[in-house]
């Protein structure tokens, strides 16, 4: 199991050196790689790119994203903030969570159209508490990414203990958004303050220790995938999704981040190692809305052999990557007609 992809740091194409925090050098994108022994790098940024390229699959991505991270107004009776429930909800949950500032799981949306849910749920209330993925064990909800692999591989009911904040969703606002109400107010009042000019360089060099945090996590996931502690990877890899930035807007034009695109592929491998069937399947269909376009490795990668022994596999796949041969239509043709 050594072909999950990796991220490599890019380097500046004028100083060939990997561009610090605050540097004029920022490169426009990242080069993918094959993670094997022979180090090869079947995945360029130029087919990375290519892969982006289909508008359908990066606006359904972007549909996904948008949804899951929308907030609704708070219920009018509410819990008070700071007070803590619980909950104990069948699968699918109609409730959506993203990850804070803190990099605790939060409620962004409890809609009972889309599965189960309490009323008691608002838009910013924090996990505390989360059920075991088996047993009936009850587990500190440590961080976002624990919090998920525990959601989606838990067998039965999921029980939740939550801590009401009141319908403040604050804590899921970055350093972007904050910026973005200042210089508004500024430029309202008419004018560009020395505030926003020190907003925007605090902005920039959180981005950058983001984006350094998030590969860090990234390569020590892959790390743990190939000491065969999938659970440890895949906690690290949920963690990853949820620190994909909002508003993201690539040099293509892709609202979802490379990284986010090949996360995914690698959160289905790590079920289909689990033999989670179901989460694999739902990873790897979130890869391929998202644009992760190398079809040619998802049909053959090793990784995926207990996915692909399931009969959705091959219809899923089919929906984004049309067959060269379709042998349903060559086995009527053959067939003469006969049933």
């Amino acid at each position: 199991m050594q072909n999950l992809l990796l991220i490599q740091l890019p380097t500046c194409p004028e100083c060939k050196a990997v561009p610090a925090l605050g540097r004029p050098c920022r490169p426009r994108t990242f080069a993918l790689s094959g993670c094997s022994s022979s180090r090869r790098a079947p995945f360029t940024a130029k087919t990375s790119s290519k892969a982006a390229g289909r508008r359908s699959h990066v606006r359904e991505a972007t549909e996904v994203k948008s949804e899951e991270a929308a907030t609704e107004d708070p219920a009018e009776q509410g819990l008070p903030k700071g007070e803590e429930y619980e909950v104990e909800l069948v699968k699918p949950l109609g409730i959506r969570f993203a990850r804070g500032s803190d990099g605790g799981a939060y409620v962004t949306r409890s809609d009972p159209r889309l599965g189960s849910t309490d009323e008691n749920v608002q838009p910013g209330d924090k996990i505390v508490k989360v059920s075991a993925s088996f047993g009936n064990d009850i587990w500190d909800a440590i961080n976002y990414g624990q919090v998920m692999y525990a959601i989606k591989t838990r067998n039965g009911q999921v029980y939740m203990k939550l801590q009401s904040n009141g319908g403040d969703t604050s804590v899921m606002q970055d350093a972007a958004t904050e910026f973005s109400k200042q210089f508004k107010a500024e430029r309202s009042g008419g004018d560009y303050g020395e505030g926003t000019r020190e907003m925007q360089t605090k902005n920039y060099i959180s981005k950058k220790e983001n984006e350094r945090k998030r590969r860090e996590m990234f390569d020590d996931a892959l790390e743990k995938f190939a000491k065969k502690d999938i659970e440890g990877a895949l906690v690290d890899f949920e963690e990853v999704l949820g620190m994909e930035p909002p508003n993201y807007v690539g040099d293509d034009f892709s609202r979802v981040t490379q990284i986010y695109r090949v996360t995914q592929y690698n959160i289905s491998c790590c079920y289909s190692a689990m033999n989670q069937i179901d989460a694999g399947l739902d990873a790897l269909n979130a890869a391929m809305r998202a644009g992760f376009e190398q079809f040619g490795k998802i049909r053959s990668d090793p990784n995926l052999d207990n996915l692909r022994k399931n009969e959705r596999f091959q219809k899923m796949v089919d929906q984004y990557d049309e067959p060269v041969f379709n042998f349903g239509a060559l086995k009527n043709i053959f067939s003469f007609g006969k049933k």
